[in-house]
């Protein structure tokens, strides 16, 4: 990994590590929260990932939330009625996790220790793309699936766009993490597809990307102390539907019963 940007921030860079090692979400511990920090496009992910939740229709209903981070879906799910668990590797990001009200469990996505069957829904964000085995993390999200219940995801698609897009072009900008991905782990939307269906969960998936005019504002008032001075880019992007999966994409679907 190279420097993360730390001339665009003032901060001291961060070690050079391999691509998509887990050591990277130590070193950045500081930036979860951060709102034009340098996991800014998760908070945005999170809000349109959180749109896709239902309502809790029980007392007591349980979302999964595998791969939580720092919890950042945790805000735009709280009115929804859940109890709100949190699975991740990362211990830093889970002690940020369980202070913005989610109940840490600190596991790997291969191996979620829940019972099967226990989650009103499931949410796996951002996360397919970093781990060494995407089928078996949907294994594990499957199986803790009620049935009935919504499974929710987003993650990078399997193509030379996406190659380019979000390692090419994204890690030019100042504050973007570098070697936060590695592209050979990306998840062909297809095949997705085809390994939820076989745990009983039948996906949907469209194209999502950020609002492409306040993206680019967002963008310049990062880079331009003058313009960000006069306010430009202080609103965030959202992430809205897109004609192509090529790059970005979400998925829901509900698991049979």
């Amino acid at each position: 990994m190279r420097d993360q940007g730390a001339g665009a921030t003032g901060r001291r860079p961060a070690p050079v590590r391999p691509r998509n090692d887990p050591a990277q979400y130590d070193d950045l511990v500081d930036e979860w929260w951060r709102p034009d920090g340098a996991f800014a496009m998760l908070h945005w992910l999170a809000e349109a990932r959180a749109a896709l939740v239902p309502v809790a229709s029980r007392p007591d209903a349980l979302l999964v939330d595998i791969g939580c981070g720092a919890g950042l879906l945790g805000p735009h799910v709280a009115g929804k009625g859940y109890r709100h668990v949190g699975v991740d590797l990362t211990r830093s990001a889970l002690r940020q996790a369980g202070d913005h009200g989610l109940l840490p469990v600190n596991a790997d996505a291969a191996a979620v220790p829940l019972r099967t069957g226990c989650a009103d829904v499931v949410a796996v964000g951002e996360l397919l793309e970093h781990v060494p085995d995407w089928r078996r993390a949907v294994v594990e999200a499957c199986r803790v699936l009620r049935p009935g219940g919504t499974l929710v995801l987003d993650t990078l698609n399997d193509t030379a766009m996406s190659r380019v897009v979000s390692i090419r072009i994204a890690e030019l900008f100042p504050g973007v993490p570098r070697g936060i991905h590695d592209p050979r782990l990306f998840v062909d939307a297809r095949a997705l597809v085809a390994e939820c269906a076989r745990h009983g969960v039948r996906l949907a998936v469209r194209g999502v990307r950020p609002q492409t005019g306040a993206m680019l504002r967002w963008l310049i008032g990062r880079a331009v102390p003058a313009a960000r001075q006069r306010g430009v880019g202080r609103v965030a992007p959202r992430i809205v539907p897109t004609w192509s999966a090529a790059v970005l994409y979400q998925g829901r679907g509900l698991k049979e019963g």
